[in-house]
């Protein structure tokens, strides 16, 4: 395979991964931050991956558009998150974004069950590009695959970036069943009825239920919900101790994308009826309204019902 020439958005831990992946592979990568010059990094870009937070999607993307860039340069999303509804019927995801951004280009969705020390440390992990345009996603895959880090192509972008977003709500409250010491049990039982309450929200958007089952939905949930290394979880884990939600995001190492993603989530939910118990409760603990033992007790009280999804 040719050497490509390949840019990462953003120098946090997933950006820093990327790069390694990239260079592992024998590709040309350059590392963009704010502060350094965005035309110089993206000139003759083949592969632009935007790894910055959430919250500064929307600010990088504008940046980008008014830059130049090469026709066929394709750009991939790796940011899990969801934008507030403003004038939208529905929150925003990154790469609505940067298509409304980028009409002309590619866009592809990069996620799963990926924790980026372990990446890091050269174990094997596997992931999944989504995208409309198949060989803007097959670019990618080729690009970054390598013999510890297996790439899946998927069509179906929204259940893939959906599945990636919505877990981190859920990881919230496993880190909390987990900080309680709750036991296996309840853990099981959480995990499971998270995954049935993604699968709800993201059928109502409109993606295939069939791919909350993969490594984007299903993989990346056991993933963020079994490792003390995902910042989400140690929100939970860290309100379980008794910590207040802004001491906990002081000492955690980057984003946890999942505290703004519960909000938004949230009023979406309340706008259209969608049933959420789950990501209720995490939102009303991270705004302090319940305590965690007072979280679980609200889930196991609920009403009886039949198990369906």
């Amino acid at each position: 395979m040719s050497q490509r020439t390949i840019v990462i958005l953003g120098a946090g831990a997933w950006g820093t991964t990327l790069a390694t992946l990239a260079k592992v592979s024998g590709h040309a990568v350059r590392v963009w931050s704010r502060g350094d010059a965005l035309q110089t990094a993206l000139d003759g870009a083949d592969l632009v991956f935007s790894a910055v937070s959430m919250k500064g999607v929307e600010a990088v993307a504008e940046q980008v558009q008014h830059a130049t860039i090469a026709p066929h340069t394709v750009f991939v999303t790796a940011t899990k998150g969801l934008a507030a509804m403003s004038s939208h019927d529905m929150p925003l995801l990154p790469s609505q974004i940067w298509q409304t951004a980028l009409p002309l280009h590619p866009v592809a969705v990069l996620s799963g069950p990926n924790l980026s020390q372990e990446i890091q440390q050269g174990l094997p992990a596997a992931t999944v590009v989504a995208s409309h345009d198949l060989a803007a996603a097959e670019v990618v895959q080729a690009t970054l695959s390598s013999h510890s880090f297996r790439i899946y192509t998927n069509d179906n972008v929204l259940g893939v970036e959906l599945g990636g977003t919505l877990k981190n709500v859920i990881a919230i409250a496993v880190g909390t069943c987990d900080g309680l010491q709750l036991g296996t049990n309840a853990k099981a039982a959480l995990v499971t009825r998270g995954l049935a309450e993604i699968i709800r929200v993201g059928t109502y958007w409109g993606a295939k239920p069939e791919t909350f089952y993969g490594l984007s939905g299903l993989g990346d949930l056991l993933a963020t919900c079994n490792s003390a290394l995902s910042r989400n979880y140690q929100v939970g884990y860290g309100l379980a101790q008794g910590k207040s939600l802004t001491e906990v995001l002081a000492q955690l190492k980057g984003t946890a994308e999942g505290v703004n993603t519960t909000q938004v989530l949230m009023k979406l939910a309340e706008q259209q009826k969608i049933a959420v118990p789950i990501s209720h409760q995490v939102d009303r603990l991270l705004k302090g309204d319940i305590t965690p033992q007072a979280a679980v007790e609200a889930l196991m009280l609920r009403d009886y019902k039949p198990e369906t999804p």
